[in-house]
């Protein structure tokens, strides 16, 4: 299982503050494109939006693969406070 985190503009845009799933080991950019398939507004925060994200509170690239456990973050390049 892993934890998902959704912060800010990401939040508001999927309507969740967090979700878990149950996954084998994926990469972040197989992620997107299966959190994309909830619907148009998952697409359009997750793939045209470009959040950053992070897994286990480090910033990662698309490339990286997700382990069982891990906590990922989807979050807005640029937040305010």
């Amino acid at each position: 299982m892993i934890k998902i985190l959704f912060f800010a503009q990401t939040r508001e845009l999927v309507g969740v503050p967090s979700l878990t799933l149950e996954i084998e080991a994926i990469t972040i950019a197989d992620l997107i494109n299966h959190l994309s398939l909830k619907g148009d507004n998952w697409q359009y925060a997750l793939k045209e939006k470009q959040p950053l994200c992070a897994v286990n509170k480090q910033l990662v690239d698309e490339s990286y693969i997700i382990q069982i456990g891990d906590e990922v973050a989807f979050f807005p390049p640029v937040t305010g406070g």
